[in-house]
C-alpha cells in the first residue's frame, strides 16, 4: 500500500510465513508504540539478539509449543526494535488462546489488520477476513485494508467480493494495481474475468 504497500512488505518481514505499509513494513503499520525497558534492551543485546528470540520462538510456535514460544515472544516484544517488538506482541496473542490464556484485546484498525496478516500467512481465511473487516469498519477508506481482505476473499473463494474490494483498493491507491499483478496470490485468478480487465485495464478483452 503506499509506501512499498503494507502486504507484501508483511510477506517479505515474516520469517515464517510466504506472505502481507511497510513492516516498516507492509509488514506492520503503526500499533501502539513500544515503551522501552533500557533494563531487559540490554540484557538481550539489543536488536540482533531480540531477533534471535523471535526466530526462534517462531519455530517453537509451528512445532506446537506454545508455552515456551510465548516466552521467548515475551522477551522479543520488550526489545527495542519495534517493528520485531509488534510481530512478537501478536504472536503473543495466538499462544495465548492456544494454551487458554485469555488473548490480548485488538482495538485499532491497524492492530486488526496486522492480525489479518498473520492469519492470510497462516491460511487462516476465515479468521483473517474477520479481522479485517473490523479494520474496514474502523478505517474504510484505508487502501492497504481493502486490498488484504480481497486477497483474503480471493483466497477463501469469494471472488465477487475479492473483486469489488480489489476495486476499491485501486480506486484509493492505483499503485495496487500494479502490486495486484505482481503479487502471487492472485495469479491463479488474474486471467479470470473480471480481474483481468480490473488488473490489466489497457489490455482489450473480446
Amino acid at each position: 500500500m503506499p509506501e512499498k504497500k503494507k502486504i507484501l512488505a508483511a510477506k517479505a518481514g515474516n520469517t515464517q510465513t510466504r506472505m502481507t505499509k511497510p513492516q516498516a513494513s507492509k509488514n506492520v503499520k503503526t500499533p501502539e508504540p513500544v515503551h522501552k525497558n533500557t533494563a531487559s534492551s540490554a540484557a538481550q543485546g539489543g536488536g540482533p539478539k531480540q531477533l534471535a528470540f523471535f526466530d526462534t520462538a517462531v519455530k517453537l510456535f509451528h512445532a506446537r509449543k506454545f508455552k515456551e514460544a510465548k516466552d521467548l515472544f515475551d522477551q522479543a516484544a520488550a526489545g527495542p526494535e519495534r517493528d520485531v517488538a509488534q510481530r512478537a506482541r501478536l504472536h503473543i496473542a495466538m499462544c495465548e488462546r492456544r494454551i487458554g490464556v485469555p488473548a490480548v484485546e485488538l482495538g485499532s484498525a491497524e492492530e486488526h489488520y496486522n492480525y489479518g496478516v498473520v492469519m492470510i500467512n497462516s491460511r487462516k481465511m476465515a479468521e483473517a477476513r474477520s479481522h479485517l473487516e473490523k479494520a474496514l469498519e474502523i478505517e474504510p477508506q484505508s487502501d492497504h485494508i481493502h486490498y488484504a481482505l480481497a486477497l483474503a476473499q480471493a483466497l477463501s473463494g469469494d471472488l465477487a467480493n475479492a473483486h469489488d474490494n480489489l476495486k476499491r483498493a485501486i480506486e484509493l491507491e492505483p499503485r495496487n494495481r500494479l502490486i495486484a499483478r505482481q503479487d502471487a496470490d492472485f495469479a491463479p485468478i488474474v486471467n479470470q474475468q473480471p480481474f483481468h480487465s480490473l488488473i490489466y485495464p489497457e489490455k482489450k478483452t473480446w
